[in-house]
């Protein structure tokens, strides 16, 4: 395990950076938020990384207490990674620094990777109240846990069982959204987002 790096500055945001300033770190936490993942999955999710260098900052983050390993039971028999209260406290620096960075995206390059449950965090910032939506786009569908306090705030697929809210748009809409373009409630207002379900945030966005 490589030595800890250390600015050496008596300064808190000098010492936050100490754990979570190295290349890939919050990318690696933007993933856990998920839940718990796979040492593949991330990889998978993750393009760019090096397996070497994935390696490192997972063992990294473990030492640190950003986040912990277990092997699941049979027969999944495999481990997977999860953040710890400390690593899923980072939410609302990843929120603060997508927010900060909306004017940095501009229009989608065509070397831009790109995943489904990236747009989580945006479309979250962009919800209020408490509640289970499901997001379908055209690179796949994803559930957001709004007003989560605990556990994960987004999971991959159809929300597991009924949602609040569902959500269908399109990739322009969602990429506008995501650069600070369009509030969702003028999106749903324009007939770029489709709106059901009968839960208090569907509700809202409908009339709002």
């Amino acid at each position: 395990m490589s030595p800890r790096r250390s600015y050496d500055q008596y300064c808190s945001a000098a010492r936050a950076l100490d754990l979570v300033g190295d290349r890939w770190t919050l990318l690696i936490v933007r993933e856990l938020l998920a839940g718990p993942r796979r040492y593949t999955d991330l990889h998978a999710d993750l393009p760019g990384v090096s397996t070497d260098v994935l390696a490192s900052r997972l063992k990294d983050m473990e030492r640190d207490g950003l986040t912990t390993r277990r092997r699941l039971p049979p027969p999944g028999a495999a481990y997977v990674y999860e953040l710890t209260g400390r690593g899923r406290a980072l939410l609302p620096v990843l929120q603060a620094l997508g927010s900060w960075g909306e004017a940095e995206l501009g229009e989608r390059r065509p070397t831009d990777a790109v995943r489904a449950h990236w747009f989580a965090l945006p479309l979250l910032r962009a919800l209020e109240g408490e509640g289970v939506v499901e997001v379908r786009l055209e690179q796949g569908e994803f559930h957001l846990r709004v007003g989560a306090q605990e556990g994960p705030v987004y999971g991959h697929g159809p929300a597991p069982g009924e949602a609040d809210a569902r959500l269908e748009l399109d990739a322009a809409a969602c990429e506008a959204v995501a650069r600070g373009e369009w509030d969702l409630p003028d999106a749903v207002r324009a007939g770029r987002v489709t709106v059901t379900g009968d839960g208090t945030l569907a509700k809202a966005l409908r009339e709002a």
